[in-house]
């Protein structure tokens, strides 16, 4: 017997109110009873006296059955005055907690109502509130991650943006300014490169000679536009064309595009006060007689034939007319260089292009020398070019590879991306808009992304509020659960004798 005394009960608190009132512990309509009992905690709460016990009883819980017992003891000694001469209390704070006490114990009322906030709190508040707390954490790191997203992304188009300025060769501080200025520079840079070709005079003669005495090429001067420049320099197209120097240079004046056209600069003529044109003032030959108009034609015979001297001309000119000579196939006059003709060859994008294809063909031809010449052997080397020109027999090594070296410090310094953006420049004056758009653009992602970084800094501090307010209401409630789950379970054990109870399945 006084084994099974030491026997433990144990319940599953999912299924702790179903065992209660299978037992006979509870009434199946409980919560007709705990309705009524709510109402009156509420109106009774409402007259509390100053105690801090109280409060604390009272904050951030659901007031039950032991919170009852517990604020009965407490008003025992606050309400100590009010007992008359019988032992009882004339306090109606004191009457109105004792009668709600009195309620929960009627069919025990009181315990069904604990279980079931013990089951609430174990399978549903807890659980929540810690999901709650779990997915404001995980926003935290989420907001983290993605604010330094924001920043790297930042950094990254502002430095985008500062490569993007160094390649133009501008600062970046007024855009557009800069990138207009560059184009002033472009001509003496350009003449700097014509200057530059004339040390190409050595390679551009090894190549019409090696070409000819190997394969005969004579029929047309190798590397025209080279030779040109390496005589001349950077001269007018004109000149290339002509092969005269021009006496007037009427370079092409930049217009705006998109201007539309003025009505002061289209002659309408003269119009009359009523709308209609002024025929009055033009005499246009044609007499109007009797009612119809006079074409003057005479059906008489011979009436046709009229003397060269009856036609009357009108007056004869004072001075003769002058005629201007130009040259055939343009259309400005001799020694004017107009248009196309009055850029430079470096300017004007067809013979820029072929300025540097020839270029191009001349360090290919380098580059095949420098590899035979590395190949040869003395002897065979004699043997082939013996009857060779002067020039061919004279080259090294060392000379190739320095003119090599030349020819593409040219190439690179034509064909480099900030001289692309400025014969760009240099070519329609829409393209400095488009290329100020385009990195004020950059700057604007950026500071788009230094916004957004600053809207998830505010987002990750919301929710490490939130994780503030959750995390002490976690721990108040998990506590007042241990509490209640050890109250339940010795309430239960004095009805068995003090046996031991065990609330299986309580994990918080």
């Amino acid at each position: 017997m006084q084994g099974y005394q030491n026997l433990p009960i144990d319940i599953q608190t999912s299924k702790l109110l179903d065992w209660l009132v299978d037992r006979r512990h509870c009434n199946l309509k409980w919560q007709s009873s705990v309705l009524q009992i709510r109402g009156k905690i509420n109106t009774a709460i409402q007259d509390m006296p100053e105690n801090e016990e109280i409060k604390t009883l009272l904050a951030g819980s659901y007031i039950h059955y032991f919170h009852c017992l517990r604020i009965v003891e407490i008003l025992k000694g606050t309400e100590a005055t009010s007992k008359n001469i019988f032992g009882r209390y004339s306090s109606q704070r004191m009457k109105d907690w004792q009668e709600i006490v009195s309620l929960y114990e009627k069919d025990n009322a009181y315990l069904a109502e604990v279980a079931s906030l013990l089951v609430r709190n174990v399978s549903y508040e807890i659980p929540s509130l810690k999901k709650q707390l779990s997915k404001s954490q995980q926003l935290q790191q989420e907001f983290s991650r993605k604010e330094v997203e924001c920043q790297n992304g930042a950094a990254i188009m502002r430095e985008k943006f500062h490569s993007s300025c160094k390649q133009y060769g501008i600062t970046g501080d007024n855009v557009k300014r800069e990138l207009q200025a560059l184009v002033k520079d472009l001509p003496s840079t350009l003449g700097e490169v014509g200057k530059e070709t004339c040390s190409l005079s050595e390679a551009i003669e090894l190549y019409a000679a090696f070409g000819e005495f190997v394969c005969d090429w004579s029929s047309e001067p190798a590397l025209p536009l080279l030779r040109h420049t390496q005589c001349r320099g950077n001269t007018t197209v004109y000149e290339w064309r002509t092969g005269s120097p021009p006496s007037l240079v009427e370079r092409p004046s930049v217009e705006e595009e998109g201007v539309p056209a003025t009505e002061d600069s289209i002659d309408w003529g003269t119009l009359g006060s009523d709308g209609d044109s002024a025929s009055d003032g033009i005499d246009y030959g044609i007499a109007v007689a009797d009612g119809g108009v006079d074409w003057g034609i005479s059906l008489e015979p011979g009436a046709l034939e009229a003397d060269a001297g009856d036609i009357d001309w009108g007056e004869e000119a004072a001075s003769p007319v002058e005629i201007e000579v130009v040259e055939m196939g343009t259309n400005c006059p001799e020694g004017v260089a107009r248009g196309e003709d009055a850029l430079t060859l470096l300017e004007n994008p067809a013979t820029r292009n072929q300025f540097i294809d020839e270029l191009m063909e001349l360090e290919v031809f380098l580059t095949q020398r420098l590899c035979e010449m590395g190949e040869e052997g003395d002897v065979l080397s004699m043997s082939q070019f013996q009857l060779a020109p002067t020039v061919i027999q004279s080259q090294t090594q060392d000379k190739v590879l320095g003119v090599l070296s030349l020819v593409k410090g040219l190439i690179e310094r034509l064909t480099s991306v900030r001289m692309q953006h400025l014969f760009m420049i240099q070519a329609s004056p829409r393209y400095v808009d488009r290329v100020t758009e385009l990195l004020r653009q950059k700057l604007k992602q950026a500071d788009i992304l230094v916004l957004k970084q600053q809207a998830m800094a505010e987002r990750r501090q919301e929710a490490l509020r939130e994780q503030g307010q959750l995390e002490p209401r976690i721990d108040l409630l998990v506590q007042r659960t241990k509490e209640l789950q050890k109250q339940i379970e010795s309430d239960i054990s004095q009805r068995y004798n003090n046996r031991p109870v065990n609330l299986m399945g309580v994990t918080i």
